[in-house]
């Protein structure tokens, strides 16, 4: 076993274990329409065993951030045909990541459609509207009776993914999204089924992951988590608390037989994030920085050391469309652009130099 050899992830049969992580980029304008900008840019990183899309909404109050492509509209499911065509043309593979935003947005990103949470706890600080900056605004706490069409918006959106040409799914339940505000005590603080014990905090996340898997098969659904993580405001500081939900949504969602898990942890090889894998006892991805670039060694290493089946990078798989090849022969890496990370058009998006000898 190698970072370069085959590996299967439920229905998903992969030619390397190179996983590009989801990487926002807010290319898809105001309409969520990804166009064939985008398509071009997940083409060239087609190489990569896994595509793992950016952050898609499954309803426009899940909408996060402007520029987000979507997973709603017959014109952005049109626009990711083009792109899993262009993605399947070159022998590659792609998941959508299906991602509600939660409370980390605003009304003028979401087209008026009212901000929700858990429980009505704001976000300290500013997001980025079409409007300019804004304050995080107090979220509506969904009610019980709420909470089955916000799953069925997963579900629709995992349809729609699956009809636009996409090989499967990840439910993205970490990085302080409505589902991983679900699991953190401090933007969950219901006092329903959903809120207080770890196993009550995990019960609406994994809700969502067995009507998912209803609906498209458990064979093309992964999920991603970051215990630990501690990003806008999802905070999870009690390593007992941590565990005792991480634990407690993994022994839920195991039988299912999902793709796989991806976990996004400072410290993969430690005993939180392998006991979670064992618990979970499938296809194990990992990806160890979300600050931090993950290095060449440090993904060899991963795999070498079984520490995961698999690797999630996402900056170096920014900056080098062919990062496989650049990887397996040890040849020198393009450098990520920040200020084009978030910006519109070609520049730092899809004009990264190929090695010459990979083309």
């Amino acid at each position: 076993m190698s970072l370069f050899s085959t590996v299967t992830l439920g229905d998903l049969a992969l030619r390397n274990r190179l996983v590009m992580a989801p990487l926002t980029r807010v290319r898809s304008g105001p309409e969520g329409i990804p166009g064939p900008l985008v398509a071009e840019h997940y083409r060239q990183r087609a190489s990569l065993g896994l595509i793992v899309s950016e952050g898609t909404y499954p309803s426009h109050a899940g909408q996060g951030f402007p520029g987000q492509p979507g997973l709603v509209t017959d014109e952005q499911l049109a626009g990711w045909k083009a792109v899993t065509d262009a993605v399947h043309a070159e022998g590659g593979l792609i998941v959508a990541q299906v991602m509600h935003a939660g409370r980390v947005t605003h009304e003028a990103t979401t087209g008026g459609h009212e901000v929700v949470g858990p429980s009505a706890i704001a976000i300290e600080g500013e997001t980025r509207t079409y409007d300019g900056k804004k304050p995080y605004p107090v979220p509506h706490a969904l009610t019980t009776d709420e909470l089955p069409s916000v799953i069925e918006e997963f579900v629709r959106g995992s349809r729609n993914a699956i009809a636009a040409g996409f090989d499967g799914v990840e439910i993205h339940s970490a990085n302080g999204y409505l589902l991983h505000e679900f699991l953190s005590p401090a933007s969950n603080q219901r006092d329903d089924a959903y809120g207080g014990s770890p196993e009550n905090r995990a019960r609406f996340v994994a809700e969502v992951v067995e009507a998912v898997v209803d609906a498209i098969g458990a064979g093309r659904v992964g999920i991603r988590i970051s215990p630990e993580h501690n990003i806008q405001d999802a905070l999870e500081t009690d390593p007992a608390d941590v565990r005792a939900t991480y634990r407690a949504l993994v022994d839920r969602i195991a039988p299912l037989g999902l793709s796989y898990l991806s976990v996004l942890h400072k410290d993969p090889a430690g005993e939180l994030v392998q006991d979670l894998r064992t618990a979970f006892g499938g296809p194990f991805l990992v990806n160890s920085g979300f600050g931090e670039i993950t290095t060449r060694d440090e993904a060899l290493a991963i795999v070498d050391d079984n520490v995961g089946d698999a690797v999630v990078v996402g900056r170096p798989a920014i900056a080098n469309p062919d990062l496989v090849h650049r990887w397996k022969e040890d040849l020198p890496l393009n450098t990520p652009d920040q200020s084009t990370f978030y910006s519109s058009g070609a520049e730092g998006y899809t004009d990264y130099p190929f090695a010459s000898a990979a083309r």
